[in-house]
């Protein structure tokens, strides 16, 4: 089966994604993103949509074009069925339909949170794959999760957030500071020249292994606005120092519970994935960690943790291996539980 040639789709959100995979190396990965969004301070799923539709066949050509694959040695088309922006899905989701039918190639939906944990297992994500089975802190602008992996698709979640996830929380504290969206990113990059120790904020207090961001989102509101009434200048002359401090409690919020969960389960296999594991803050608390309690840390490179169609590929190709196909009345869904599959209440087109 390692010369099976497979096409991966994602279309979750506003990044638009193609990639061929053979085996586990990836042979091309194209996005197209959309700065539209920008203006707006978030992600319009209207507007979302409709860049999809521009952007997909410009890049899955370019997928195929980059790989030196023509559609013809495609032996399966994979796809991002869920969870995600349900007019976003299903951009993704009717053009891998047509392409599949129209090759007489399987097709093979995909979950976009198992591909995030998933893209570990490519060929140049690690120097060498997590062991089973291994913890997997899943963090993005949308959702946050501790996953004990078991297998390929045998994933329980055993701590997620109640309220926000980090990624929005960065960009609602982003916000208040009056950074541009999205402020993950321009956080990360203030607060590498800055003392995170210069301001403390609020954390939660749960039991289990749930997260809670809404709290620290409304101390960091609330002691602005007090520093703001004595000093209308607070935020830009602390802008870069408010940032590090930030940074630092969603950090320690995410590595307390993760730390938790690896001393009571005794796993050392430890992993992070999503678009907030590319945080700089994040990656150094992982590596003091590997130190400091024995870990074995798995960190995947740059361009395998923000919404990519590697990813998608990556579990389309242990999918076919598998024989697992889906069939044509196959549908978007805006919400794909991770542990069950899908559930009678999902938003299903």
């Amino acid at each position: 089966m390692s010369d099976s040639i497979i096409l991966g789709i994602e279309s979750s959100c506003d990044d638009t994604s193609a990639a061929i995979i053979q085996g586990n190396k990836i042979l091309s990965n194209i996005a197209a993103n959309q700065e539209i969004h920008n203006e707006y301070g978030g992600v319009v799923p209207e507007l979302a949509s409709r860049a999809h539709q521009q952007n997909i066949i410009p890049v899955v050509e370019k997928s195929l074009s980059k790989a030196n694959i023509q559609q013809k040695d495609i032996s399966a088309v994979g796809f991002t069925r869920g969870p995600g922006l349900l007019g976003s899905l299903l951009v993704g989701t009717s053009f891998a339909k047509s392409l599949a039918m129209s090759l007489n190639v399987p097709l093979i939906e995909v979950n976009h949170l198992q591909a995030h944990i998933l893209a570990h297992f490519i060929d140049d994500a690690n120097i060498m794959p997590p062991k089973f089975p291994f913890l997997c802190l899943t963090v993005s602008g949308g959702h946050t999760m501790i996953v004990l992996v078991k297998d390929y698709f045998d994933m329980e979640i055993i701590g997620k957030t109640i309220d926000d996830a980090a990624g929005e929380a960065f960009d609602k504290i982003g916000k208040i500071f009056d950074l541009d969206y999205p402020a993950g990113p321009i956080v990360d990059r203030l607060a590498k020249t800055s003392d995170k120790n210069s301001f403390k904020f609020n954390k939660p207090r749960l039991e289990n292994y749930d997260y809670s961001f809404s709290g620290i989102k409304t101390s960091v509101l609330y002691f602005v606005q007090k520093e703001v009434k004595k000093n209308p200048d607070f935020i830009k002359e602390n802008l870069a120092n408010l940032c590090a401090s930030v940074q630092k409690s969603i950090v320690e919020i995410l590595m307390d519970k993760l730390e938790k969960a690896s001393r009571e389960l005794n796993i050392n296999e430890v992993a992070i994935a999503g678009g907030v594991s590319a945080n700089s803050g994040l990656r150094e608390a992982m590596q003091q960690n590997a130190e400091k309690l024995g870990w074995n840390i798995y960190i995947p490179k740059f361009e395998y943790t923000t919404d990519n169609a590697a990813m998608i590929a990556m579990v389309a190709k242990l999918k076919f291996d598998r024989g697992e196909f889906a069939d044509l009345s196959v549908s978007a869904t805006a919400r794909y539980d991770i542990e069950e599959g899908f559930s009678q209440k999902n938003d299903q087109i």
